[in-house]
């Protein structure tokens, strides 16, 4: 590798790492503040806790862990798209990274996009973002590639550290939420916080699936921003 390609990578991972601040503005890295609203039951504690991170994207960009990793804490990041995993083992050293898909332990399709905060195992969900079907130029499928899943159940079993309490499981993975949920041992494994998309309002939440699951599992929601739900286990019914 010539000097001038070690610089710009250099400068590239630099970047990514800083871009939230710098170029956005804004102390935090979820994509409408998350891990801000999670912070608040932390800010006055000194606690570096354990994450698990499924569909983490990027260590940085849209991330609901990366400011909890720069105060300490560590966990286990889960992303199924090779070119988006390549930058974990770089920027999330303290962390455990996997580059495979969560499900029903079967070979799925994994539809990716030019826009890798889109890319889905959904293939309902794939066809109607995929620019060539509703017209809208942005965004396109750019490849399919086939992807071995594993329950979480399964990765836990053999990743997650003896006796270690897990205080967030973030779930992002565009349009199989409850699939992922459905996949853990909740028995074994019971998160404090769980953060995931609801796509019901706040008033009429009595059909949602997502929520109907995870009330019934003990959680309650306990705060909301436009794209995720922040659950906490225990509060009051």
């Amino acid at each position: 590798m010539t000097l001038y390609k070690r610089f710009k990578l250099f400068v590239s991972g630099v970047l990514d790492k800083v871009a939230p601040s710098l170029l956005y503005g804004r102390r935090f890295y979820s994509q409408a503040g998350e891990d801000m609203i999670l912070w608040l039951y932390y800010e006055t504690k000194n606690h570096k806790g354990f994450y698990v991170d499924v569909g983490a994207h990027h260590p940085f960009r849209f991330s609901n862990t990366a400011f909890f990793y720069r105060r300490g804490w560590h966990g286990i990041n889960i992303e199924p798209t090779p070119s988006l995993f390549k930058a974990f083992p770089r920027w999330r050293k303290r962390d455990i990274n996997l580059n495979v898909g969560i499900g029903n332990g079967e070979k799925l399709t994994f539809y990716v996009f030019n826009e890798g905060a889109l890319n889905t195992f959904d293939p309902e969900l794939a066809r109607e973002r995929d620019g060539r079907v509703n017209g809208n130029a942005q965004y396109r499928i750019v490849d399919q590639i086939e992807v071995q899943t594993r329950t979480l159940a399964d990765i836990l079993d053999k990743h997650l550290p003896e006796g270690q309490t897990i205080d967030l499981l973030t779930v992002d993975v565009e349009g199989m939420d409850l699939a992922v949920l459905k996949s853990n041992d909740w028995s074994k494994y019971r998160p404090i916080f769980v953060m995931v998309e609801c796509e019901s309002a706040l008033d009429d939440l009595a059909d949602d699936v997502i929520y109907n699951f995870l009330h019934e599992k003990g959680y309650s929601i306990v705060g909301r921003t436009l794209y995720t739900t922040l659950f906490k286990y225990g509060e009051e019914q």
